[in-house]
């Protein structure tokens, strides 16, 4: 015991002054000092107690004003906040009966359901707003910001909602809806007659969407200042933030299509052939053999149009087109090297195959300078449409018949597991066999196969056939029709380049123009063709998925995994080995850094404006090709990252997905798509 340190608390000398030890030695032994230290000098609540004792003894009724302001401040929060909490039930109640009214699309139910909330809403921002003490609270302040954001974008959205119905009344049996006593037209009865009068009424819609477009974009304005990051990714099974990033993203998109489309509608007029007739070159791309702008150029027609009416001229096989051609141009070397046929023997290129350039109006211009010298002439524009576009008609109109060629429709039939018209079409243009000439009678065939002459004949018919069908429809088949040309254009099943600067400047603007677009940030383009692999594509899908890293310094690196699959098996008709050259375009100057899976890869290069990477490999029926590019972008990014993706016309809706750090977004590509994300 004799050697056991003893405490005894007072001053010394100890310079550190955090420690005060004396220790007392025995006779036997000396110890090192042992440092403890000083308990009346711990931190810990004793010392805020006294604190608040002291300051309570000294200041006791400042205090207690202070508690008894901060007690009655959030008893009055707490109160407002349930009343805006009871306004926001009854206002969502509103919008939920306003959403069920549009999927009636009745106008006369829209409309009281729009009054009703109207008003609902104007109660909840008049509770909402005795809650603006709030802002100066950190960190809730921005919440109340972003609440004040979306009542204002809800009040203009309903401004709008006003406007719209206001704007689409006359033509309403159009889309879809009714309960519009008023609605301009009702004594036509066919699909032209009603085309006829929108054709001749657009004048007067043009202010009426300027106005719409006015708010969306004050709608946009509000939207925008909302950050979804600030927001939970999930609160009780309901996706937050995902929800947010959408419905702020389909404004945008809302705000860019009013933009955009207007230049459309006011150039309608000439399109139309309403001041003097036009001539439109119609070529039908197959994009079961896909090609860069959509498909295989297999066929062309000439179509007159007078007052918005269609009238086909003539069609042919685009061979007996390319019979009439002498090649000048020199064509690419994945032609002569994969494609091989005729350009073994000659390296310049065939018409048919002059859709090489990913952008549609590159390689129309190309086209139709080519196409004049085989007699195409005097026509204003080129319209390409692919067989797609024909089954969304089809899956309207139902089973249509041809004269001479029996009856087409969507029905999946087992020969190809694919739409009949699809297969009738394959078959017609596809049958081989030798030509037979007599011996005896020089000139005359003894045996050919069917249609060997003319392979896509049944193009021209079938194409009339449809039209006649689809003008002559009964107006109640109108929204559906409406739908499935929609539908077409916005998934680049239906694409244009006209002769008029202003006219195509339209087209290119609201994105059926088929161009390679110019955007200030991470771009992906990915462009396939089939360079001989029959007509594989009818069975082939696309996966894409990004991977996006951004340093610590906001430079970029991006690893792209491209899975094709063909599940089918094959058949030596229609689905064979798939010989791909693919190219992917990235924003110029963008650096590769490896790139795995391409059987041929070539240097990267530029064109369009921008960085392309680009090889060769094979797609086996029941088989998977699987493609990883790694690179690095040419631009750091600070605050935020933005992505355009462009779809390849004549496909379907490959299945993508991006990852960015907690970002993680799986979607099908139906068209172009832009992402903004915060970083």
């Amino acid at each position: 015991m004799e050697n056991i340190p003893q405490i005894k608390f007072g001053d010394d000398t100890n310079t550190s002054n955090r420690y005060h030890v004396k220790v007392y030695e025995s006779d036997d032994a000396k110890e090192e000092p042992v440092l403890i230290p000083k308990i009346n000098m711990q931190k810990g609540s004793k010392k805020s107690t006294k604190k608040f004792k002291f300051a309570f003894k000294k200041h006791p009724k400042i205090i207690l004003m202070v508690l008894a302001v901060l007690v009655i401040f959030a008893s009055i929060v707490s109160i407002l906040s349930f009343v805006v909490y009871k306004k926001a039930m009854a206002f969502k109640a509103s919008a939920v009966s306003l959403k069920e009214s549009a999927k009636s699309q009745d106008l006369g139910k829209i409309k009281e359901s729009l009054t009703k909330t109207k008003l609902s809403l104007k109660e909840l921002d008049g509770s909402y707003k005795l809650l603006i003490p709030v802002r100066i609270i950190p960190f809730i302040g921005s919440y109340y910001s972003d609440g004040q954001h979306a009542l204002i974008a809800a009040k203009e959205g309903l401004d709008a909602g006003d406007i719209l119905i206001d704007a689409i009344a006359p033509y309403a049996d159009i889309i879809g809806f009714s309960g519009n006593e008023n609605t301009a037209g009702d004594g036509f009865q066919t699909a032209q007659e009603r085309i006829d009068f929108v054709i001749k009424s657009i004048p007067q819609v043009l202010p009426k969407l300027d106005t719409l477009s006015q708010k969306v974009n004050l709608i946009k304005i509000e939207v925008d200042n909302i950050d979804p990051e600030r927001y939970p990714k999930a609160y009780r099974g309901i996706a937050v933030r995902e929800n947010l990033v959408n419905g702020i993203s389909l404004i945008d998109s809302a705000s860019e299509l009013l933009t955009d489309g207007r230049p459309l509608l006011e150039n309608s007029s000439y399109l139309l052939g309403v001041d003097s007739p036009r001539s439109y070159l119609v070529l039908f791309q197959n994009d079961k053999e896909l090609r860069p702008t959509g498909g295989f150029l297999t066929a062309y027609s000439i179509a007159k149009v007078d007052k918005g009416r269609f009238t086909p001229v003539l069609s042919d096989d685009i061979y007996n087109l390319d019979s009439k051609y002498t090649p000048t141009v020199a064509a690419p070397e994945p032609f002569y090297k994969y494609l091989k046929g005729p350009y073994v023997i000659s390296r310049k290129y065939k018409l048919r195959d002059m859709n090489w350039s990913p952008d549609f109006s590159e390689s129309m211009s190309l086209f139709v300078k080519e196409a004049e010298k085989a007699g195409i002439k005097k026509i204003d524009g080129v319209i390409a449409v692919d067989t797609q576009f024909l089954v969304n008609l089809l899956d309207v109109l139902g089973t249509i018949g041809v004269p001479g060629y029996g009856d087409f429709s969507t029905k999946i039939v087992s020969q190809c597991n694919c739409p009949q018209v699809i297969y009738e079409l394959e078959s017609f243009a596809d049958i081989e066999g030798p030509i037979v000439w007599s011996e005896n009678e020089p000139g005359k065939i003894v045996f050919a196969p069917p249609n060997y002459d003319n392979r896509k004949k049944i193009i021209g018919p079938l194409m009339n056939s449809i039209l006649a069908n689809t003008m002559g429809q009964p107006k109640e088949k109108l929204p559906a029709l409406f739908e499935a040309g929609i539908k077409s254009l916005n998934e680049k099943h239906v694409l244009f380049y006209l002769f008029d600067e202003k006219s195509q400047d339209a087209v290119e603007t609201l994105g059926i123009g088929g161009t390679v677009k110019e955007y200030g940030g991470d771009y992906l383009y990915i462009n396939d063709a089939n360079l001989g692999g029959r007509k594989s594509n009818l069975y082939t899908t696309q996966e894409v998925s990004q991977v996006v890293k951004i340093a610590k310094d906001g430079s970029v690196e991006k690893e792209l995994t491209l899975t094709y699959k063909n599940p089918e098996k094959q058949d030596g008709w229609l689905n064979s080995v798939l010989p791909d050259w693919i190219r992917i375009y990235t924003p110029k100057g963008s650096e590769l850094i490896s790139v795995d899976g391409l059987e041929e890869k070539i240097d990267p290069y530029e064109d369009l404006g921008k960085t392309v990477f680009a090889g060769f490999y094979k797609l086996r029926p029941q088989g998977v090709a699987k493609i990883t590019v790694k690179y690095k972008l040419p631009f750091k990014v600070k605050d935020s990252y933005k992505l355009l993706i462009q779809k390849q016309p004549g496909t379907d809706s490959p299945l993508h997905s991006i990852k960015l750090g907690k970002y993680d977004q799986e979607f099908t590509l139906k068209g172009d798509k832009e992402f903004r994300l915060n970083i």
